[in-house]
Formats: C-alpha cells, sequence, structure tokens
C-alpha cells in the first residue's frame, strides 16, 4: 500500500502498529528478524513509512528496548503497589518471569549494543525500572541503591541462566514453584 505525504495512515497510530509488529518478529524470530521493509510489509503500509518514525533499524531496536523497560517496570509497579509480605522476593519472581515470557525482548533491553549513554529516552525508561525496585528497597540514597543493586544482579543472573538452559527446568517441575524457593533464599 502506498501513502502519500498527506493522506492518514490506515491505522490511526502507525508508531504504535510498527512497535507492537515488531514485538511479535522479534519473538519469534529474534533481532535478526527485525528490518523495517519487513516491518513495513507486515503492517501493510510503504517500505518507506516506518523511516518517518524511526529513521534506522537502531532506532527501532531503542525504542523496542524502552517498550520492554516500560512494560516491565508496569509489571514491577504493580508488584510493588499489591503490597505483598515479602516485596524483594516477590519482584525478584516478577523479574525472572517476565525475562522467561519474554525472551528475546529481555535480551534485547540488556544488549550491550545498545549502549545507553547518548539515549536518553533508552536510559529514562531503564533508570524508571531500577528506581521502582530501589524504592522496594528502601533506605537512604546510596544505602538503597547497593541493595537493589545486589537484588539485581541476582535475579538477572537467575534469568539468564535460566534462558540459556543453564539451569534445566526438569520434566514435571513447577518453574514457578522453583523461583519462589532460589528467590526466597537470595
Amino acid at each position: 500500500m502506498s501513502t502519500s505525504q498527506n493522506a492518514p495512515y490506515h491505522h490511526g497510530n502507525l508508531r504504535q502498529a510498527l512497535l507492537e509488529a515488531a514485538l511479535v518478529i522479534l519473538e519469534q524470530q529474534g533481532e535478526a528478524g527485525l528490518g523495517l521493509r519487513d516491518l513495513a510489509r507486515a503492517v501493510g503500509v510503504s517500505a518507506a513509512a516506518p523511516y518517518r518514525h524511526f529513521d534506522s533499524r537502531a532506532a527501532l531496536l531503542e525504542a523496542l528496548a524502552v517498550t520492554g523497560f516500560q512494560r516491565f517496570a508496569a509489571r514491577m509497579e504493580a508488584v510493588a503497589a499489591a503490597g505483598p509480605a515479602d516485596p524483594m522476593a516477590a519482584m525478584g519472581k516478577t523479574y525472572v518471569v517476565f525475562a522467561l515470557q519474554n525472551a528475546n525482548l529481555f535480551r534485547l533491553m540488556f544488549s550491550p549494543q545498545l549502549k545507553k549513554d547518548g539515549r536518553p529516552g533508552l536510559r529514562m525508561a531503564a533508570d524508571a525500572a531500577f528506581e521502582t525496585l530501589r524504592h522496594v528497597v528502601g533506605g537512604d540514597l546510596q544505602t538503597g541503591r547497593i541493595a537493589a543493586l545486589a537484588a539485581w544482579a541476582k535475579v538477572h543472573g537467575l534469568a539468564v541462566l535460566l534462558l540459556d538452559g543453564q539451569i534445566a527446568i526438569r520434566a514435571g517441575e513447577d518453574t514457578e514453584a522453583l523461583l519462589t524457593e532460589i528467590i526466597g533464599s537470595l
């Protein structure tokens, strides 16, 4: 479908439609499957249309990572707002479950290719997610930061070990129960 400069997109919000389609492609094919032309075809717009919203593939990847951090932070905030008996364990479990349910998005969010320096939107989204954890930890700014970094390192390591198959989930094993036990012992 061709679009002209003055014609409205049939999607209403093409940027959001592109991001949603890119998230599907990312989960199905990984980062290597993401290209702006292929994305345009998937959404049903001209090959040039995505460039009005993302000037490059790198800009698309950054926007996907920002979306990931926003969704991740929303989950963490919901857990904190629910007032669980052990908020750190509940947030840790939520962290790992998010990683397992969104493996390729999670990997993109923490990809070394997406350095947060020079990308203020990505830095803000990542910092907001971390701040949710730091707030639950409490304490003054420095003590709370150190405790939050320690908790983050532990659950991030667990998530990556599970994603990489270094910790195998055995046949018939209850993943939720396993996570509860591991995180409860942190």
